[in-house]
């Protein structure tokens, strides 16, 4: 295989939430170019302007700029009833009415809302009359505004910390949502709540064993949501399961608009994600019968009904991301928009391997391997590979959340470094999503123990296998994937040749102190009750890589962007002085006007480049 240029990896379009018009005629959808973000209109009823490709797509609107959501996060717009014009969330804090024939954007949020710099209006649900909208402010307020003007009205009580993801009930004369509170995320323990648009009390409407998720009325049924009661993020409809298995149905809610699932028009069939082990489904359930088909592979996401038609977000292993729209009366699938560059098409790509890696506990740790070329490989065994051949090495990233996993999408990255010659190894560990609750919570009160010791066991099943030798072994970690990196290469200093970590935790107390409001109190649950002053010691200390420093005796590259709300930049820069005071080998790069994660495409080459440059520096 021959190497994949940088500049494939980055640039392209990203592409969010497909929706469809209520008439099923029109599918709108979020596309970021660049970081500049529009909402475009994709007429389906036309003739196929590319063969496999539906209609004529066209900008809506690009300003105000949409709020566009990321990758299977949503909660930007939502149609009116008559499907004449949308409302979409913007960044300006405001919800604006734009409609679809053209025109100019109608501001639909009142000062009364208070809304503006610091205030934001997000996930607009319209109701079945048009009359009005339900949305959420800054994530803990739910507000109705009537339309086409009025003054809003608060629907929350203030007994949630977090609110998330408002719809309408099923008659459209209240509302319900998600809602949480500190210290429980919304994967810990969440339940939903309900209250009539005009006058009433607000209501907890239900009440799990765990948690609960995108809560959504259906036609003249009860409610549709995710719950995790029976051990599994499962599809539930009213007070039982619809559909029971072992297998997720959705993932953690760290942003508004997650939608996996979506009903047809009368509510007599349900299409839901299936989360495989890391690999993605598409299925459909008869409310009946409650009979599951399997309808496509690969991971789907945002999924929208109308009529004959679903849409849906879809990407896989070998599949760039696209936007499809599916006919259900034959499940044939066209293609409305793809994102990454067209040379991903001519571009060879490799489904994974699912790997299980025994821990020293006696538990089983959830991996997939991404194998180099079989041409490029030496040798099985790794003492009969010869000493700096292409062929032993490794890369294993580590996701970040903890609370998260990479399913098995559509990835450059790990496209690119496999075309370097690596094989590539994203590990699960204890705490990630994707294998049932149990699974998710075994991480609690010992993260940076646990997630550290399933990494190296690993790392180290991977060169006992003959993946790679340590030699020519790198960890790679964002967030609190670099975290965990950072905690491997201190308790095994022989694991890998060298480390690359992004926007690291590397000060737990400093975290919990001066992260987003929504990660705020996230560590309570997994590394225990937050002091209420700086510890001298105990696991907040003992943990936190600037503690220990000065173990990491391998070269490592850090990356972390100036503005990032989430993990200050003192972390890292701490951390660094700290290694370089110990002679530790050490470089970090800072990058101007970005935050957690990197937007711009002048940073996201450079941290390529740099990081083929630092590989190539320390592996022998």
């Amino acid at each position: 295989m021959s190497p994949i240029p940088v500049e494939q990896c980055v640039g392209g379009a990203d592409l969010t939430e497909p929706r469809l018009s209520p008439d099923g005629r029109a599918l709108i959808y979020g596309r970021s170019i660049g970081g500049e973000s529009a909402l475009v209109l994709a007429r389906l009823d036309g003739d196929d302007d590319v063969e496999g490709h539906l209609g004529v797509r066209s900008v809506l609107t690009s300003s105000p700029v949409p709020r566009t959501g990321r990758g299977l996060g949503g909660g930007c717009f939502c149609w009116l009833p008559d499907s004449s014009a949308v409302i979409y969330a913007a960044t300006d804090g405001n919800l604006w009415q734009q409609p679809i024939d053209g025109g100019e954007p109608i501001v639909v949020t009142c000062d009364d809302a208070d809304l503006g710099p610091g205030r934001a209006a997000q996930a607009p649900t319209v109701t079945p009359t048009g009359d009005g909208v339900v949305f959420v402010v800054d994530q803990r307020e739910v507000w109705f505004q009537p339309l086409p003007s009025g003054p809003p009205l608060r629907l929350d009580d203030s007994s949630a910390d977090f609110c998330f993801d408002a719809a309408m009930d099923a008659d459209g004369t209240g509302a319900v949502w998600q809602a949480w509170n500190v210290p429980d995320m919304a994967w810990d323990a969440s339940r939903v709540q309900s209250a009539p648009l005009v006058g009433g009390r607000v209501t907890d409407l239900v009440l799990p064993t765990g948690a609960v998720q995108q809560p959504r009325p259906i036609a003249g049924g009860p409610m549709l949501c995710v719950r995790d009661d029976s051990g599994w993020n499962n599809l539930w409809l009213g007070d039982e399961p619809l559909v029971d298995e072992a297998f997720e149905h959705g993932g953690p809610t760290w942003g508004l608009g997650q939608r996996s699932f979506a009903a047809n028009d009368d509510g007599t069939a349900i299409a839901f994600t299936r989360n495989e082990r890391g690999f993605g489904r598409l299925c459909v359930v008869d409310v009946a019968t409650r009979q599951v088909s399997e309808v496509a592979r690969g991971v789907h996401g945002q999924l929208s009904w109308s009529g004959s038609r679903l849409a849906a977000l879809r990407s896989g292993a070998r599949t760039p991301t696209q936007i499809v729209v599916y006919d259900t009366t034959t499940w044939a699938r066209d293609v409305v928009a793809v994102g990454p560059h067209d040379a991903w098409s001519a571009t060879e790509l490799v489904e994974p391997e699912l790997i299980e890696v025994p821990t020293r506990d006696g538990a089983i740790v959830h991996a997939r391997l991404y194998r180099r070329d079989q041409d490029d490989a030496q040798a099985d065994d790794v003492d009969e590979a010869p000493a700096g051949s292409d062929s032993d090495r490794l890369m294993c990233f580590v996701h970040g959340g903890p609370t998260d996993q990479w399913q098995v999408t559509f990835m450059p990255r790990v496209a690119f470094w496999r075309s370097q010659g690596y094989d590539v190894l994203v590990v699960d560990h204890r705490g990630s999503t994707g294998h049932g609750r149990e699974y998710q919570q075994a991480m609690n009160g010992r993260w940076g123990e646990v997630d550290v010791a399933d990494l190296v066991d690993a790392v180290r099943h991977a060169h006992r296998n003959g993946w790679g030798i340590p030699a020519r072994t790198v960890l790679v970690g964002g967030s609190a994937g670099g975290f965990t990196v950072l905690g491997a290469l201190a308790a095994d200093p022989r694991l890998a040749a060298a480390g690359v970590v992004s926007y690291p935790v590397t000060d737990l107390f400093d975290l919990s102190e001066r992260s987003h409001r929504f990660e705020r109190h996230y560590t309570h649950h997994l590394v225990g009750p937050v002091p209420e002053v700086a510890p001298a010691d105990g696991p907040y200390v003992d943990r936190s890589p600037v503690s220990f420093a000065a173990r990491i005796t391998t070269p490592l590259l850090m990356f972390h962007g100036e503005v990032d709300p989430v993990v200050p930049v003192e972390q890292s820069r701490v951390m660094a002085t700290r290694i370089a005071e110990a002679n530790g080998i050490v470089a970090l790069v800072t990058y101007p006007d970005e935050g957690h994660g990197f937007r711009q495409r002048d940073h996201q080459l450079d941290e390529y480049r740099r990081t083929m440059s630092f590989l190539a520096d320390h592996f022998v």
